[in-house]
């Protein structure tokens, strides 16, 4: 009897991000995605609690004399219980000050991948360029999720996050580009010139910065912030409600802190190319999806007069998912 051929196991692409870890795979009709929130909460472990988590399919892992509810119904145990969630990571990357850190990663990555299909299955995950003197952090951080997906059967490699949306988002420009993500820990951003690198960098104002500052001025809870945020805010001004007129107030400093970055990085880097065309820039990621968000960094960038031509500035198609399928479009060109 002849062997059975090995099913192929196509790659798969991942955005590890400090609010939601989001992948990508190869579908007939594109891609399909799949997303859960980074964050878990602590439930006391008792043998009902159990069986009815299990009974409901809760995702959750028993540590001990604890049950960790992780994923995306964290934020419904945490609204109930009046908490905050707890993060695997913190500005980016993995929070060594978190105990449970790797140990939910890993089991958000595998309800949403599973084990590899096959030994070396390739998987692109995303990793943020490091804030200026914080390389060490990323030194860590992209070593244990090598060591994670590792452990889980896959041939593991990284992509900058900021070049993840390039690749993403700019293949009518030939990948040459300015990539944005603003997503909970960082602003990542990575000028690409015909899918190369040129520079990147992060900055540390992004989703948290806004949910935790504003919760910080109106004494709700951060989660409670972040779902207003994506719900219901408009960052036009003229809202009575306190909530979204704290919001503002942060992502007016957000937004002016990144282009006061982008105008600084890119007039101090001498090796940008002579490029002889403005290019094209893309906005992704959580905290981009406000509206009137890319409006009002338009008005700032253009004020700011940046030393390189920009031809465009416009968001991403689905901004929680861009960095994810840049992942797998990395992995995919690799085949």
């Amino acid at each position: 009897m002849a062997k059975a051929e090995p099913t192929f196991a196509h790659p798969v692409g991942l955005d590890i991000g400090t609010s939601r870890i989001v992948s990508a795979m190869p579908a007939e009709s594109g891609y399909e995605y799949r997303s859960q929130l980074n964050s878990f909460v602590t439930l006391p472990n008792s043998k009902m609690r159990e069986a009815v988590l299990r009974r409901e399919n809760i995702p959750h892992t028993i540590v001990g004399s604890d049950i960790l509810v992780h994923g995306n119904e964290s934020e419904r145990f945490a609204d109930l219980l009046q908490m905050e969630t707890r993060r695997p990571m913190s500005r980016g990357f993995i929070n060594p000050s978190e105990p449970e850190s790797l140990s939910v990663m890993k089991q958000i990555i595998l309800s949403l991948i599973g084990p590899a299909k096959q030994p070396g299955q390739k998987a692109c995950f995303s990793v943020p360029a490091a804030p200026i003197g914080a390389s060490e952090n990323l030194t860590y951080h992209e070593a244990t999720l090598n060591q994670i997906f590792g452990e889980l059967g896959y041939a593991p490699k990284s992509i900058n996050e900021g070049l993840a949306v390039v690749f993403g988002e700019l293949e009518s420009s030939n990948y040459t580009g300015i990539g944005i993500s603003i997503g909970g820990g960082l602003c990542n951003v990575c000028l690409s010139y015909l899918a190369v690198p040129v520079t990147s960098y992060s900055i540390t104002k992004a989703g948290d910065f806004v949910d935790s500052s504003t919760a910080s001025v109106t004494g709700e809870l951060a989660n409670r912030i972040r779902l207003a945020k994506e719900e219901s805010f408009v960052l036009t001004g003229g809202s009575t409600d306190k909530v979204h007129q704290v919001l503002g107030v942060y992502y007016d400093d957000l937004i002016k802190s990144l282009v006061a970055s982008l105008k600084q990085h890119f007039g101090d880097t001498r090796s940008l190319p002579k490029l002889g065309r403005a290019v094209p820039l893309v906005l992704s990621g959580g905290s981009v999806m406000p509206r009137g968000f890319r409006e009002k960094f338009e008005t700032e960038l253009k004020a700011a007069d940046l030393p390189l031509p920009i031809s465009e500035i416009r968001l991403a198609d689905n901004p929680l998912l861009t960095t994810a399928k840049g992942a797998l479009i990395a992995a995919l060109s690799e085949m």
